[in-house]
């Protein structure tokens, strides 16, 4: 018993191991159909990449412009008296900024944007831009550029699209920000099929959050001057009247210094260019996949096909 196990067990290792001529052998039975899959997949893959059109990429790099300094590093010094006359003037320039940059990506202003520069039609119905001529190639059936007007659907409804769609279109495929954790400074990125208009909208959009955050401070240091001077006339203790006037004198300087500063919460250090290259997409690397994704598919196919043939 034990001279025949001991002849079996060879033959039962042999038999769990893999065939490495017989794997090749299979290889080769299939190499046609392997090489039709990969060169399907090549000539798909390389139709797939000359279709989709050139995207290009601005960026403009802005630092923080309120620091620890100007207006609101009079908070720190008359916190005490604010809060004797129950307001409160904010946490200085840092979560200035970082309201700026969650304002900056909020729908509403957003929103607001696309209506101010009229960015609806690049948005959603271009498909393309013709550098000679310098102007947008349109998808006419989603608008006409003749008459300036959205085209109807089925129902007689307009295919002009919502803000809501708008927002989300620019949100997904034009704009990105990244902070970097070292500097705390800003990369504000925008895509889009024309390189000018990547440039000017970038540049757009940072004149537009800075103009928005100035006016809101301004709008929020005019009510509080309203509202101290009409404190201010209903006491007659000196000691609350040098309070209201030390206030006063704080919130008016605010104003003062954002209507003179341009730049109000983003100071630009390194501005939009228009892009002489495109950033997408990458066409050699679609190629490439496509070649390696039908090579795999082939291979797998023959040993399937090579196993079912087996059993």
């Amino acid at each position: 018993m034990n001279q025949y196990a001991h002849i079996e067990q060879p033959a039962q290792y042999a038999d769990d191991e893999i065939d490495l001529r017989q794997l090749f052998a299979t290889l080769w039975a299939g190499k046609w159909l392997i090489i039709a899959f990969t060169i399907v997949f090549a000539a798909g893959g390389v139709a797939f990449a000359l279709s989709k059109p050139d995207i290009y990429q601005a960026n403009v790099l802005v630092a923080p412009a309120n620091e620890g300094g100007g207006a609101k590093g009079l908070s720190g010094q008359l916190g005490g008296l604010a809060s004797l006359a129950g307001i409160n003037l904010g946490s200085g320039g840092s979560n200035q900024t970082a309201i700026a940059k969650e304002v900056l990506q909020s729908r509403a202003f957003l929103s607001n944007f696309i209506r101010k520069h009229e960015l609806a039609v690049p948005l959603k119905a271009a498909i393309g831009w013709d550098m000679k001529s310098q102007q947008w190639r349109y998808d006419r059936e989603l608008y006409n550029p003749d008459t300036g007007e959205w085209q109807l659907n089925d129902d007689g409804e307009s295919k002009a699209p919502t803000d809501w769609d708008l927002v989300k279109a620019f949100r997904e495929n034009h704009l990105s920000v990244s902070e970097s954790k070292d500097t705390g400074m800003l990369t504000l990125s925008i895509k889009s099929l024309s390189p000018t208009a990547a440039k000017e909208w970038a540049t757009q959009l940072i004149a537009d959050i800075n103009e928005h955050m100035r006016r809101e401070d301004v709008g929020t240091s005019e009510a509080r001057i309203t509202y101290l001077e009409s404190k201010l006339s209903e006491t007659n203790i000196a000691g609350m009247q040098q309070v209201f006037y030390q206030l006063i004198e704080s919130e008016t300087r605010t104003v003062m210094l954002a209507n003179a500063q341009p730049e109000y919460v983003f100071k630009t250090v390194d501005p939009a260019v228009a892009p002489q290259e495109k950033s997408e997409p990458k066409r050699a690397l679609i190629a490439v996949l496509a070649v390696m994704l039908g090579g795999m598919l082939g291979v797998f196919v023959v040993f399937v096909r090579a196993f079912i043939k087996k059993d």
